[in-house]
């Protein structure tokens, strides 16, 4: 170029290597012919199915509400991303996989929905089985005398715990 800054005298020695260093980068960098073609091409074909998909969905679906209705009264809460319903009622949609409605128990039926991924049966925090306990304490096992006795000696009184004046001044606060 024919500007001050990129001329030979606008620049110093180091700069003007950098700068060479960079177009050669550059150049090496840079697609050609029928490579350059096909990337065009690619890159073209890319920003059509995403941009018009994504667009497209985002408008219809982010302000979309649940399809569901309750009593006759459509829900109103937002619908979940990609999908047509919100997590209360996601489990009406047949084609999603994500969710499953909880077991609960013979009792009291549940029908909250659960991500799938947590385990093969999936239930709510309310109807959870927890797993057996694995620890079980011993019986037998008393404390004795001695160690209750001497447990009270471990502790200092409040007075022994009190700071003295006798403290050298990279001790004290």
């Amino acid at each position: 170029g024919s500007s001050l800054l990129t001329g030979p005298e606008g620049l110093m020695a180091k700069e003007r290597e950098n700068l060479k260093r960079l177009k050669c980068l550059r150049r090496y960098r840079q697609r050609y012919g029928v490579e350059a073609l096909l990337h065009r091409q690619l890159r073209e074909r890319r920003v059509l199915a995403t941009d018009g998909a994504a667009q497209q969905a985002h408008t219809t679906r982010s302000s979309q509400r649940c399809l569901a209705f309750v009593d006759d009264v459509r829900c109103s809460n937002p619908s979940l991303p990609m999908t047509r319903h919100c997590l209360t009622h996601i489990c009406q949609d047949t084609n999603q996989t994500l969710f499953k409605p909880c077991q609960g128990s013979e009792e009291v039926p549940c029908n909250k929905p659960v991500p799938v991924s947590l385990s093969e049966e999936p239930c709510c925090p309310l109807h959870l089985r927890l797993p057996p306990q694995m620890y079980i304490p011993e019986q037998g096992l008393a404390v004795p005398q001695e160690l209750g006795a001497a447990s009270s000696e471990l502790y200092l009184s409040a007075a022994e715990l009190q700071p003295t004046e006798s403290l050298p001044l990279e001790f004290s606060d």
